[in-house]
């Protein structure tokens, strides 16, 4: 019966989907099977291909952030090139947002945090990555397409597992640092990077079974890195070794894109992830390849899933300010790194916000 089913689903595919899904069967398959893909990249081979034979001696991680300082390497967000400014603007800006924020990154350090709606929701430290806290079910440590992450019985509310993987709470550390340099911040923060990285084993886990969420989770490590940069934890050994998760996480990205399983917010956010780190891994051989693919993704997509009036094709309107989130990124990204975006995504990306202030309530939530 189950070939049965597996026929009847094949049914009515184009021949480019049904290419696109056995070669990602394939690789799946050769992952299992110990082929590719197993195991972390050495150091050795990161560090040859992060620092250039004329930078000699110098420690990766100098050289690595000297080249984003001195303008060599492909930028990031402004806010980030200079910390002072940024604190002295924020508190300007929004005064209210420091406090709100270290109450909530001290309460972090103690596990204690608000995912998907739950409230205070209290984890044993060192973290359980795998554990869905509300129902106490610990997803399998085995290959990511052998877990059937929708079945509650194996994995829980896979989502409430997600939510913590996806390390927005890296990124709120990181923020709370550049707010008071406080090293605990920094040093809680990249201990939890080095917890998941020792936990999660490329290819094992809960945590690889969707490329939306190794997406999201590469772009918060990103963000992580670049506020840390001036902490005396962040090691040159912990930096080399989350660069080769990163590049693993690409390399994952790409070959398992959902171009035909979830062509939506997941596709645009996974092309999101790509063009990230495509250009933030500049020195990788194949950082240009991902970048490339990561931004025509995203630049042919936006005509197809927003209407010409502005509105999301699927009419949700939480997706209107997800993929709004999505465009914002890639175009101020885009402008920073010197990539062309052509005059229709900015006069969308328009359409999209002129629809959200249409349906914003006066607080500046709007209706589900």
């Amino acid at each position: 019966m189950s070939v049965l089913r597996a026929l009847a689903r094949l049914r009515g595919r184009s021949r480019a989907e049904l290419a696109e899904r056995g070669a990602q069967w394939l690789v799946a398959s050769a992952e299992r099977w110990g082929v590719r893909g197993a195991g972390e990249l050495p150091s050795r081979e990161l560090e040859g291909a992060l620092v250039p034979a004329s930078l000699g001696g110098v420690a990766t991680l100098d050289a690595w952030f000297e080249r984003h300082r001195a303008g060599s390497a492909t930028p990031f967000f402004a806010g980030l090139a200079d910390r002072t400014a940024t604190v002295a603007a924020l508190r300007d800006l929004v005064p209210d947002a420091e406090h709100e924020l270290l109450a909530r990154t001290e309460r972090m350090l103690s596990g204690d945090f608000d995912l998907l709606g739950y409230h205070s929701v209290r984890y044993r430290l060192p973290i359980d990555w795998h554990l869905d806290p509300i129902s106490g079910v610990r997803a399998p440590l085995a290959h990511w397409s052998r877990i059937p992450f929708l079945d509650p019985a194996v994995a829980g509310d896979h989502k409430a597992v997600w939510e913590i993987n996806r390390h927005h709470c890296l990124v709120s550390l990181g923020q709370a640092y550049w707010y008071t340099g406080d090293e605990r911040f920094a040093a809680r923060a990249l201990t939890w990077l080095e917890e998941w990285m020792d936990a999660n084993p490329p290819k094992l886990g809960v945590n690889w079974a969707s490329s939306l969420e190794i997406a999201f989770r590469g772009i918060a490590w990103v963000w992580t890195l670049h506020l840390l940069r001036e902490s005396a934890h962040l090691t040159r050994e912990r930096f080399v070794r989350a660069v080769g998760h990163l590049t693993l996480s690409a390399r994952h990205l790409e070959r398992f894109l959902s171009t035909y399983f979830s062509p939506n917010t997941h596709l645009t956010g996974e092309a999101l992830g790509l063009y990230v780190l495509g250009t933030q891994l500049a020195p990788l051989g194949q950082a240009q390849r991902w970048r490339s693919r990561g931004l025509s993704i995203l630049l042919d997509q936006l005509p197809r899933q927003v209407r010409a009036d502005g509105v999301y094709f699927e009419q949700a309107t939480y997706y209107q300010r997800y993929t709004t989130d999505f465009y914002l990124h890639l175009l101020i990204l885009a402008e920073r790194c010197g990539d062309a975006v052509g005059d229709q995504a900015p006069a969308l990306l328009q359409k999209l916000l002129g629809c959200l202030q249409a349906i914003a309530r006066p607080d500046g939530t709007i209706p589900l």
